[in-house]
């Protein structure tokens, strides 16, 4: 029975795979780099749907729970409105995140994720504006 010996891994060879990589760049490209950039995207959805909800569950709190007999509710609020702004905060900042790795380094690509996360929320904050207080026909008596 003639077995042959299991090359070794860090042997040093001439061989050449077809795209052009060596066994050496093989057994050293272990792709560290990209995922501690992965992880950074997966924080960022985490931090960015967190900060989202934070920011839209109590704006729509009036509207999905409608105020004195439920006279104003609007559940669009709950089915239409928050499950978009959780969902841009869930996808924006790593896209953002895998945009800006691609031109700058990390370090500086951070504070453009967050920016660009800040604009964000402001712009929401801008153009929705759901229900907050009941109708003027509630204010009081006579």
């Amino acid at each position: 029975m003639d077995e042959k010996p299991a090359p070794d891994p860090h042997e040093v060879t001439d061989a050449t795979a077809a795209d052009g990589v060596t066994a050496v760049d093989a057994v050293a490209d272990d792709g560290g780099g990209d995922r501690a950039e992965s992880a950074v995207g997966c924080l960022l959805a985490v931090a960015g749907v967190t900060g989202a909800a934070i920011y839209a569950f109590p704006r729509a709190a009036f509207s999905i729970d409608g105020g004195f007999e439920g006279h104003a509710r609007d559940l669009s609020v709950a089915f239409v409105d928050v499950p978009l702004i959780l969902l841009a905060g869930l996808l924006l900042p790593p896209m953002t995140w895998a945009a800006a790795t691609r031109w700058l380094r990390p370090w500086a690509a951070l504070p453009v994720c967050l920016a660009v996360a800040a604009l964000a929320l402001w712009g929401i904050d801008a153009v929705w504006h759901p229900r907050q207080l009941p109708d003027p026909g509630y204010r009081g008596g006579i």
